[in-house]
């Protein structure tokens, strides 16, 4: 009888673990991971901090879901201020309550400390969310996960496993995904791949290969846009030029942006998709996000530098937007900054543009990231204003301020911040389309909480 009722609970037992295994397991608040590159030179590391929303090559990593009323966004994640373990993580942001739930691991990146393996995110016409997690060349393959039910973080499926880096899903309903990415053949070369289910993909198709690149894309009206650099001598240390391609038919073709046929993949630096020859003055390239006018023209914003090294002999590193109107581009100044990898984004309503980035000196000087400011042009991009300090007397440099794709204004722009110069903690942020600044929890002991306000 003992024996027989040992049996059972041990049964018991073995169903609730089996029910409680059903959802993947939450992180008990908001840690973003902390990284350091280890490539110093006068002023630092190349880049370093808090790096949860890195890298601008990672898109998109963030969507607003109108049929629920959320923003699902991503971030890579630890669990604590001392740890540089890299967890995937995927929460959403609740514009109906005002609140975010625990934040779910999609996947341990198994004592992995590199954010280079965050992950991008895709919705399907069904809601079923999708989570591209990036490998790194091909020492760590990348993966793809679908939600078990539509809209819902709670579980997902493991779809496969291939050499991703960098993944760009792009969902285009009636027709399934093309998927940008990278891959490491002969430097960082630009592929794309397409499904119809997210499953069973065609074999990658190489776009362009001149000795590296990175690249940053978008979509308007069902047409896919990319915007990429390139690497001379496959050294990403002297990234530089911009070129823009466009297909409108799922990569079957692509074409300049003036409706030129291109042969792909492109191999010679010197090309019809050339936006700017900026090797020839001698400057650097670090693109930032792609936008659209109201009439769908592309807007790119970019950190133009002189060094990719830290420090003064890089400045001016000037935010710039490439423009296409009137069958040119037109390129203007915004401001400048002291950092290379001081990210930011790029918002479009009408004639109204606005940036949400690091531009403001922060606590660590040459380090990733700063203040974070918001600068608004009233005129279509020909003259800018800093508007807002959205954070200031900062202990941690913010970096990389994200822009969710279709996004809602209370929740317009996410990123982290971290100490530039030594390891410290990452606390993650979003501000809304009026300046205020949220900080998500750090702790919780609830299963939602409520984002602190803390700038008014």
């Amino acid at each position: 009888m003992i024996r027989y009722q040992t049996m059972v609970t041990a049964i018991l037992l073995l169903l609730i673990n089996t029910r409680t295994q059903a959802q993947l397991p939450r992180a008990d608040g908001y840690k973003g991971i902390w990284y350091t590159l280890g490539q110093f030179s006068t002023y630092g590391d190349k880049y370093s901090g808090g790096l949860g929303t890195y890298t601008a090559s990672h898109v998109p990593m963030a969507i607003y879901a109108k049929a629920v009323n959320k923003t699902f966004f991503t971030y890579g994640g630890t669990t604590g201020p001392a740890d540089r373990h890299l967890l995937i993580m995927l929460s959403y942001y609740d514009h109906t309550n005002k609140v975010v739930p625990k934040p779910v691991i999609v996947y341990d990146k198994q004592g992995v400390d590199d954010p280079h393996d965050n992950a991008s995110l895709s919705i399907d016409e069904e809601g079923y969310i999708w989570v591209f997690v990036s490998g790194r060349n091909t020492s760590r393959l990348g993966l793809i996960f679908k939600s078990k039910a539509p809209y819902s973080i709670d579980d997902f499926d493991k779809v496969t496993e291939a050499g991703i880096t960098y993944p760009q899903p792009w969902y285009v309903p009636g027709k399934g995904f093309i998927h940008l990415l990278t891959k490491y053949t002969n430097g960082r070369e630009l592929y794309w791949s397409t499904s119809k289910d997210g499953r069973q993909w065609h074999p990658d198709q190489k776009l362009a290969g001149m000795g590296g690149h990175y690249q940053v894309s978008n979509m308007h009206n069902g047409k896919l846009y990319t915007v990429f650099n390139y690497h001379p001598g496959g050294n990403v240390d002297k990234r530089t030029n911009a070129y823009l391609l466009q297909s409108a038919d799922m990569g079957a073709t692509w074409t300049t942006i003036d409706g030129k046929p291109i042969t792909t993949p492109l191999t010679d630096k010197a090309n019809l998709a050339l936006i700017k020859d900026y090797e020839a003055a001698g400057q650097l390239v670090y693109i930032n996000d792609l936008n659209f006018d109201r009439e769908g023209n592309p807007i790119v914003l970019a950190v133009i530098s002189r060094d990719f090294k830290p420090g003064p002999n890089g400045d001016p590193r000037e935010w710039v937007t490439m423009h296409w109107k009137n069958n040119q581009w037109d390129i203007k100044t915004v401001c400048t900054s002291t950092h290379n990898y001081d990210m930011g984004s790029l918002y479009v309503q009408g004639k109204h543009w606005t940036i949400i980035g690091p531009t403001g000196k922060g606590p660590q000087a040459w380090g990733t990231g700063g203040e974070m400011v918001q600068w608004e042009s009233k005129d279509n991009g020909v003259t800018w204003k800093a508007t807002r300090e959205l954070t200031k007397n900062s202990t941690r440099n913010h970096s990389y301020a994200r822009r969710p794709l279709h996004a809602r204004s209370d929740f317009y722009a996410y990123w982290a911040d971290g100490n530039a110069d030594t390891l410290s903690r990452s606390v993650l942020y979003f501000a809304n389309d009026r300046g205020k600044v949220f900080m998500l929890p750090y702790d919780m002991t609830t299963p939602t909480a409520k984002p602190q306000l803390i700038t008014h």
